[in-house]
């Protein structure tokens, strides 16, 4: 486990929010920018979707800030957002609701290196998938994510072999979301299942499966036994623990206190921007603990805070990265 004396630790779960300002190569559907979700988020981070360079500025400035003042986190793995593709591989605007550009992630990646990792979003349904795995990883990218609810695609498809062959080949984890999608319009919610991953395992791949497998509608967890089960027969299968203090994840978090066992092939994660709570910790921890919870502002230690109180084991991406890409800007 990491030792959480040192700012050693790699948020595997990080999300580079942009507007689209005629350059980066973004893109925000009408709709989604009308969202109450979206605005809600606008609005708690003071930004301007009438001033996009200012606004994507203010976001990136407001990471670096939080993330230095971290007492934990050491650097933050930045993810992007692909499309939505046709049966051609042709990239549809029509049906593509957010796009984070590689270009966008990698470039700002490379500029902040001491603090940022760049994880690149390659939907497999894409034409060029296999060379734009091979293109990002040259570029520095360190793992691939992917959101098959929004993205409208099945992992469990057989024709992404090739696919996920060559992110075997480059050592490129395939991290990738699961269970309900509510952030953007999921049209397939199904695709999201862990059962679909297996196929990017037995191919090779090394696989993270987001929020730890939860199914992210508060009632009950029916993919605990599928993420026990991924964890016994795949050595290189993990999920990491982003979005678990949710009230609607968290009583995954709770169930995988009961399960030391996985705690090995969990990976630190906090789904920033999105809020970190303590109230899984209620009634659970001692009054002290809870009040060191609640005082802690910067959503990254709060992250490390409830899940070490609660005694959730967990590990750093570094652990699984080459040593040049975990040290770089070291």
């Amino acid at each position: 486990m990491t030792n959480l004396a040192t700012k050693t630790l790699i948020d595997c779960h990080v999300h580079l929010a942009a507007l689209p300002d005629g350059d980066n190569g973004c893109y925000i559907s009408p709709k989604t920018l009308k969202s109450p979700l979206f605005r809600f988020l606008l609005w708690k981070h003071g930004l301007s979707p009438d001033q996009p360079r200012e606004a994507n500025h203010k976001y990136l400035a407001d990471l670096l800030t939080e993330l230095k003042a971290s007492r934990h986190v050491e650097k933050a793995v930045l993810l992007g957002m692909d499309g939505v593709y046709d049966h051609n591989g042709r990239y549809n605007q029509a049906h593509t609701d957010f796009l984070i550009g590689n270009d966008y992630v990698l470039k700002t990646a490379q500029a902040h290196p001491t603090e940022f990792l760049a994880g690149v979003s390659i939907n497999p349904q894409r034409r060029d998938a296999i060379d734009e795995v091979h293109r990002c990883a040259d570029a520095g990218a360190i793992l691939v994510k992917v959101l098959p609810n929004a993205q409208q695609f099945d992992p469990a498809n057989q024709k992404y072999i090739p696919f996920y062959r060559a992110l075997a080949e480059r050592k490129l984890p395939f991290l990738s979301h699961v269970g309900y999608e509510f952030s953007l319009i999921g049209k397939d919610q199904s695709v999201g299942e862990p059962d679909r991953l297996r196929l990017a395992l037995d191919e090779g791949a090394t696989v993270i499966a987001a929020h730890a497998c939860s199914y992210g509608l508060i009632l009950y967890e029916k993919f605990l036994p599928t993420l026990r089960d991924l964890v016994t027969r795949y050595p290189h299968f993990y999920a990491d623990i982003s979005a678990l203090t949710l009230p609607n994840r968290m009583r995954m978090l709770l169930h995988l206190r009961q399960y030391p066992e996985l705690h090995e092939r969990l990976l630190f994660g906090t789904d920033y921007p999105l809020s970190v709570f303590h109230m899984a910790a209620w009634g659970r921890v001692a009054l002290g603990t809870l009040r060191k919870m609640i005082g802690t502002k910067n959503r990254f230690d709060r992250q490390v805070e409830v899940c070490n109180g609660l005694q959730l084991g967990f590990r750093s991406l570094g652990d699984l990265l080459p040593h040049s890409a975990g040290m770089a800007g070291r």
